[in-house]
């Protein structure tokens, strides 16, 4: 069973996907990459800066489904260019707190979105199942 998690104020996607779905104790995100949640406009930048607003807007849609940052059980981040690697983590870093950060793969990907460097998919305790 899933159910589709709505967020007061964040717009609706132009393609067909929901931003939050809740099925088996846990949240699914579709993917979250430098944008405005509010507008869907992508916001340029460099990769650290790109990684620093993807995770405010992980951050946004975890608490408006009742969770936080502490619940990311996995994170896989698709970068265009995984040379830029430590530029990612710099940003990474300051979203977690050290020895709790989530599973993580990453891997090497172009993105379908003009001037994109960085996607994040993500997974996260739901609510109820948190320890």
């Amino acid at each position: 069973m899933k159910e589709i998690i709505s967020v007061n104020g964040v717009k609706t996607p132009d393609s067909p996907f929901s931003h939050i779905v809740k099925s088996g104790g846990f949240l699914f995100l579709t993917s979250q990459l430098s944008a405005d949640l509010w507008t869907n406009k992508v916001i340029s930048g460099t990769v650290e800066e790109q990684t620093d607003r993807a995770l405010g807007n992980v951050r946004l849609l975890l608490q408006a489904a009742g969770s936080t940052m502490e619940d990311v059980v996995k994170i896989t981040v698709y970068m265009r260019d995984v040379g830029k690697f430590e530029e990612m983590n710099a940003a990474y870093r300051r979203h977690f707190k050290p020895g709790k950060e989530p599973a993580r793969t990453t891997v090497q990907a172009q993105s379908p979105i003009k001037g994109i460097d960085v996607e994040l998919d993500v997974i996260a305790a739901a609510p109820k199942n948190r320890d």
